[in-house]
């Protein structure tokens, strides 16, 4: 069997030592007789695995004792929805710090849903290729929380800064972060954060779960009368466990945490491999009249790098051979076209390599 690159944005690559744990505890767990998908998640096998998980997550970010950790489904769209009924419980609204599609996406529901909210910057102005500057950002009077999208993964953006905003009165306002495509990828100071959620099947684990983590003081928020499997206080009394949760991804989730910490080292030393990926794949973009990357420069994600050849007819021959090199999932998003190549941290410094040198040579043969 043959494991080729994959640089798909999501569901995307997982770590090999992963997958060959999972294959060897796939019929037989620890001596069990049975698989962990086939578990009761009240049973003690899974809830070992479940609190596993969630101190090694808790380990890796240095998530404080005043926070609450939540194994959820329903993916980060689904948090779109869940975020006013959460917070918007005692008043004000929701403010918006706009960068790209995923923060469309973030403030059409709330629109949908026809609750407060207040837009605090847009960079639609500059084409989303740089994110607003601190004095950009206005929030309204009745702030109840930010919203902003750490990485925008189609279009490649990241903030180069953590918003620190306050009221007239010097109150803060709590932040709430999109981290779906950036979180794991490098250290984080939770501290700074009133919520972070993150869909899984980027640098978490498989599809099917998603984290959220909530400071305390948020968990009395809500609005009256919402869905028993929306609200974070009651879900949070359960262990993320007022229904059957993922339980499959949870379980691999909480491997990949394990080979965060112990295989490649903590999230310092993944950040240095996720930073010289990058640079390798900026670099050959940069050096060459044929491949460019429209995002400014402090503002360019190390997890999501678009880019586009100077002549757009040959974009499928370049996936075509790609493709056929074991190189896969290199096309960009169909509301921005071009490429993108996701590095994700389960994708190896090899593959990299191996797409810098296919870019060079179809270079050197098309341009």
């Amino acid at each position: 069997m043959t494991r080729h690159f994959n640089f798909c944005a999501g569901p995307a690559a997982l770590p090999t030592a992963v997958l060959e744990r999972a294959q060897a505890e796939m019929l037989d767990y620890h001596g069990r007789g049975l698989s962990v998908m086939e578990m009761s998640h009240r049973s003690d096998e899974f809830v070992a695995i479940a609190e596993q998980a969630e101190s090694d997550f808790r380990e890796l970010l240095g998530v404080p004792d005043n926070y609450r950790v939540l194994f959820l489904q329903g993916g980060a769209s689904l948090q779109f929805a869940m975020l006013p009924m959460n917070l918007l419980g005692k008043g004000g609204s929701a403010n918006f710090i706009q960068t790209g599609i995923w923060g469309k996406k973030a403030l059409a529901e709330i629109k949908r849903l026809e609750l407060p909210y207040h837009v605090a910057a847009d960079s639609a102005a500059n084409g989303f290729t740089a994110v607003p500057r601190p004095q950009e950002i206005q929030l309204s009077k009745d702030a109840c929380y930010a919203h902003y999208t750490a990485n925008e993964t189609i279009g490649g953006l990241a903030y180069d800064y953590t918003p620190a905003l306050t009221r007239a009165d010097g109150s803060e306002v709590p932040l709430v972060c999109d981290m779906s495509s950036s979180i794991l990828s490098a250290p984080l100071d939770v501290s700074k954060f009133g919520v972070i959620y993150a869909g899984a099947q980027k640098n978490i684990g498989p599809a099917g779960l998603t984290l959220v983590v909530v400071r305390d003081d948020l968990l009395d928020q809500a609005r009256t009368g919402i869905p028993t499997l929306f609200d974070y206080k009651g879900i949070s009394e359960a262990g993320s466990m007022v229904n059957t949760p993922p339980t499959y991804a949870w379980y691999l989730a909480g491997l990949v945490f394990q080979w965060l910490k112990h295989d490649v080292g903590g999230l310092e030393a993944m950040a240095k491999i996720n930073q010289r990926k990058a640079e390798k794949l900026y670099a050959a973009i940069d050096r060459s009249d044929f491949y460019s990357n429209p995002i400014k420069v402090a503002n360019r994600s190390i997890m999501n790098l678009p880019f586009v050849l100077a002549d757009a007819a040959l974009d499928s021959a370049f996936l075509a051979e790609a493709n056929a090199a074991g190189l896969l999932n290199l096309k960009g998003h169909r509301s921005v076209g071009g490429m993108r190549a996701s590095l994700y941290n389960a994708v190896p410094e090899e593959g990299v390599d191996a797409l810098v040198a296919f870019m060079a040579d179809f270079e050197q043969r098309k341009g």
